[in-house]
């Protein structure tokens, strides 16, 4: 059997958004030593590329979604109308998928038309590329516990077919009760990887392929690891330590199917 081809990219600039960690900045030195990590509530701050009509209206996963953008594109120094976008995420927006609900059940079932418009899957790409008058090509994908994977295959493949930056986003938030019954997301957890082609200078050369075994990659303490199992978005994890430490490695990402093999290269 051929080997899986290697998708041949590098990432210029990252934004991280979860428990204990706050961007990439603070996130570098956690990740650098994650026995050191402790897990806090994650706080998502306003983004200020929505204007205050907007981001009364946004829920809190494009809030998360749009502010890890921001910070990858502020980090590679490209501007955020010129990147194409690949977002992903495993299970959208939980509370407006409960507020529909609640108002389904009801005998009026009056839906409001925001929370409508939010329901959509491609909602954060569209506050996002709105608020950044860009143009560029976006895609936004599930894949349920694969999604990470899948998404950064789907970005990965986009940044070698054009040779222009993409910037992936995944974001996953807590179900509402009685659903976070059946799926108990712990927390809000978003990031953000801006790829550009592997030639580009001062960038973490990665190269990515569809496993074709392996066990996945766990995080280095037992308790950011549980972070890693407990929220699809998540499980980019190992892939942000290994940039954090800026050693060569290979890594497997767990896909839940679609696992994929991460070959990290030290910067240029």
């Amino acid at each position: 059997m051929n080997p899986a081809p290697i998708l041949k990219v590098a990432v210029a600039g990252v934004g991280v958004l979860g428990p204990g960690l706050r961007d990439w900045a603070q996130a570098v030195t956690v990740l650098r030593t994650p026995r050191d990590w402790m897990t806090t509530a994650t706080v998502v701050p306003s983004p200020d590329r929505l204007p205050s009509t907007e981001r009364r209206r946004a829920g809190v996963g494009i809030k998360a979604a749009v502010v890890v953008a921001d910070q990858a594109c502020a980090m590679a120094g490209i501007a955020a109308d010129a990147v194409a976008t690949v977002f992903t995420s495993a299970s959208g927006d939980p509370d407006t998928c409960h507020a529909m609900c609640e108002a389904l059940a009801k005998s009026e079932r009056l839906l409001s038309p925001t929370r409508f418009t939010n329901s959509v899957h491609n909602a954060p790409a569209g506050y996002w590329h709105i608020a950044a008058h860009s143009r560029q090509a976006s895609t936004s994908l599930a894949a349920y516990d694969a999604s990470v994977c899948a998404g950064l295959l789907e970005a990965a493949a986009q940044c070698c077919s054009s040779g222009s930056p993409v910037v992936l986003v995944v974001c996953d938030t807590p179900y509402p009760v009685p659903l976070h019954a059946l799926r108990p997301l712990p927390d809000v957890f978003a990031c953000a990887l801006l790829l550009v082609p592997s030639s580009r200078q001062g960038a973490w050369p990665i190269g990515v392929a569809v496993a074709s075994r392996g066990e996945p990659t766990r995080c280095g303490s037992a308790e950011l690891d549980a972070l890693r199992r407990s929220i699809p978005a998540a499980r980019v994890l190992p892939l942000l330590e290994a940039m954090a430490r800026g050693e060569p490695c290979t890594l497997v990402l767990d896909g839940d199917g679609l696992d994929l093999t991460v070959h990290v290269a030290a910067t240029s």
